[in-house]
């Protein structure tokens, strides 16, 4: 399948993007492989993430109606938005693709989801910080923080957007914010039973 995507992305996609999906791929697969996640998913997601990366508004608007898709006041402003949903659905019709991790996870990498898996958590952290995207100190650190926990690298992940957002004066989908906020308070979890476990280690060792 994978040389079949790779032609028709050869034809819908112009060549700076294809480099940016081959990037993703890669990197959805080397968290994939960290994580101890199916690296084949994550590999097949990366590289449909944007197959409707070029399609009109038009037509993103129009697959998106066809198909039940929910386009909300912000979508509708700017279709762009629609792309992952988009892409899915091309995922789905143009190459068969029947898994539903692998869609959800093309459908959520552009805004996050909350509760989204951990594969789409994968590839919405490779889209924004594979390779080609640069090698700013603010990226090569968010690459780090992102191989040594997922949540906390999606959180930054959307930190990092919410910025570019803020100072571009672009409209901020309300998805963003909600992916935001549930990854971080799952690292607060994690951050709250791991200063337990310590405590009731040290206390072990007193007695």
């Amino acid at each position: 399948m994978r040389s079949q995507v790779l032609s028709w992305l050869a034809k819908n996609v112009s060549e700076h993007r294809l480099q940016h999906i081959l990037g993703v791929e890669k990197m959805s697969i080397d968290l994939a492989k960290h994580y101890q996640l199916d690296e084949e998913k994550a590999g097949q997601a990366g590289l449909m993430h944007d197959l409707a990366k070029f399609f009109k508004p038009s037509r993103l608007l129009e697959m998106a109606s066809a198909n039940q898709i929910e386009i909300d006041p912000v979508c509708a402003e700017n279709p762009h938005l629609l792309h992952a949903d988009v892409s899915a659905i091309v995922a789905r019709d143009e190459f068969g693709v029947t898994d539903e991790e692998i869609l959800s996870a093309i459908r959520n990498h552009t805004l996050g989801c909350p509760e989204m898996s951990d594969l789409s958590c994968v590839v919405f952290v490779a889209d924004a910080l594979e390779p080609n995207r640069g090698d700013t100190p603010e990226l090569e650190a968010l690459r780090q923080e992102s191989f040594l926990n997922l949540y906390q690298g999606v959180y930054q992940t959307c930190d990092y957007s919410l910025k570019y957002l803020l100072s571009s004066r672009l409209t901020i989908h309300p998805r963003t914010v909600l992916t935001r906020n549930w990854a971080l308070q799952i690292v607060k979890q994690e951050l709250k039973k791991s200063s337990i476990d310590l405590d009731k280690k040290e206390r072990v060792k007193i007695k």
